[in-house]
């Protein structure tokens, strides 16, 4: 039997970026994927690619990755000038222009080095994760279906097909039918769908018969087309059934062909499918994200419609917030309550993300009520605050946590800090420690964090603009944990270390 620290279930980008978290550690780690291989066609395909947003791009870029995202992504279509509105998202296929938004709604701008927004494919994030993995020392096993899942006192008892594994803690990253959901008991509670959605890659001869653009909405359904060659495309069709098809039915041309065009109003045809796939907007989420020794991450905590693409954002966001907490456990480095603050932060985050999809579905039904709502809000997307609204959703950039402390930056994605040398603070953070900026004019904190200089590392480099601030502790996460405007005092200090980072290194006698 293979022993672990961790086992992470599931090799997509949530359960890769979870394993180099851990791996960056120093933690044993073994990645368990059910398919054979690596990568399929869906995911690098056209409709399998993903919008990251600026949150997203960050954890990247903290972690030295940013180089290899940029290779394999590029910025948002719609803008292919200088003077071209930025196209930031959408809403339910209604653009939202970057153009119109306030630049000072979000509170703590700083120039980024990345753009907000990238599109790229699932199969170029896992390739860019599982190199990474590798170089950390995380085991990767393809062709590993778990299949039983034993929870004991000190750890937990893994079966993937004839071969067992015991670990300390299991992350179960495995998508929207999750497995280890299922075996370790999770409540999962939501609402059910409204419609049925079908995707495909197929031959398409009159493809110019369906409408451009996001989402095409009609009197029945809507849809989405991609061309991808001559005569060749990508389409997604929504039709609301109430989510009546049966998924396990085979997906024929002849089906697929009368759905669109029943719900295109079209006589297109489908000469050949070489791909196809259905799924819902069915909205749940586990109550929990912790039960015992397992945890849950990205699809396999909450599922909801694709629309938005918000589900690989969010997953990303859990596996950033769980990897450091979930290592400094395994290390007996951490607070008693530190893992449950994954489920207080993140569970929020993903009801919210829930029902910012439910919201695009009830203005897509095709009924009159939603017709004249979809009218109205197209409206509002159009104007300063309601653009900037929307962008702020889509792109994670209203996301603050309640940590308990009243400033505005605290909880908060920490702006990017031009430090003194040309450095960036995201350059101290490619380890994976925490980083405490000192700016005050004594460089007051340097020496009570002397007290954890294996977990914070210390800078007193000043800032091209420090936006005011006299201090920031920064989580491993990019996370604010504490922050002030006035000279710092060193006891609040100690107090926000101490609840993040656990008991300093020192006795307290030798400070």
């Amino acid at each position: 039997m293979d022993e672990f620290d961790v086992v992470v279930v599931g090799a997509g980008p949530v359960g890769l970026f979870v394993a180099c978290e851990l791996g960056l550690a120093g933690c044993s780690v073994v990645v368990l994927e059910r398919e054979a291989e690596s990568g399929s066609p869906w995911r690098a395909a056209p409709l399998g690619r993903r919008g990251l947003f600026a949150t997203s791009i960050d954890a990247f870029y903290r972690r030295g990755m940013l180089p290899q995202l940029r290779a394999a992504g590029h910025t948002f279509p719609g803008a292919p000038g200088p003077s071209a509105p930025r196209i930031v998202g959408h809403f339910a296929g209604m653009m939202i222009d970057g153009s119109v938004i306030d630049p000072a709604a979000a509170p703590y701008q700083l120039p980024r080095p990345a753009p907000g927004m990238l599109m790229t494919s699932l199969t170029e994030i896992e390739e860019i994760l599982a190199a990474r993995a590798e170089h950390l020392g995380v085991r990767v096993h393809y062709g590993a279906a778990v299949t039983e899942l034993t929870q004991e006192d000190k750890g937990v008892l893994v079966r993937a097909g004839d071969d067992e594994y015991a670990a300390r803690w299991v992350v179960g990253c495995d998508g929207g039918r999750s497995t280890v959901r299922k075996l370790a008991g999770f409540e999962f509670v939501g609402t059910e769908p409204q419609f049925t959605g079908y995707t495909m890659r197929a031959t398409i001869p009159d493809l110019d018969k369906l409408g451009t653009g996001m989402i095409t909405t009609t009197p029945t359904g809507a849809y989405i087309r991609m061309s991808i060659g001559q005569q060749v495309g990508h389409v997604a069709i929504m039709d609301f059934d109430g989510g009546a098809f049966d998924r396990s039915r085979e997906l024929t041309r002849d089906y697929l062909q009368s759905v669109l065009r029943r719900v295109s109003g079209t006589d297109v045809t489908i000469e050949e499918v070489q791909l196809a796939s259905s799924f819902t907007d069915r909205a749940m989420q586990t109550t929990s994200y912790r039960r015992g020794r397992v945890l849950l991450a990205g699809d396999a905590a909450h599922i909801h419609s694709p629309l938005g693409g918000q589900g690989l954002n969010t997953g990303l966001g859990d596996a950033g917030n769980l990897g450091w907490k979930l290592a400094a456990t395994v290390l007996d480095d951490a607070q008693d309550d530190l893992l449950d603050s994954y489920t207080r932060e993140r569970h929020p985050i993903g009801a919210r993300v829930l029902d910012w999809s439910r919201a695009q579905v009830e203005v897509m039904r095709p009924d009159a009520h939603s017709r004249a709502t979809r009218s109205l809000l197209r409206d509002l997307l159009a104007t300063r605050d309601g653009a900037t609204y929307a962008a702020q959703k889509v792109s994670g950039a209203c996301i603050r946590y309640d940590l308990g402390d009243q400033h505005p930056l605290v909880g908060r994605d920490v702006p990017d800090f031009h430090l003194e040398g040309g450095s960036r603070l995201g350059d101290l953070m490619h380890e994976g420690q925490a980083v405490l900026l000192d700016f005050s004019a004594d460089r007051a904190l340097r020496a009570p964090v002397a007290n954890w200089a294996n977990k914070i590392r210390y800078s007193a480099l000043p800032a091209r603009d420090n936006l005011g601030l006299a201090a920031v502790l920064i989580r491993p996460d990019g996370i604010v944990a504490w922050a002030v405007d006035h000279d710092p005092d060193r006891g609040e200090f100690e107090h926000a270390a101490g609840r993040w980072f656990g008991k300093p290194v020192l006795p307290a006698a030798a400070r």
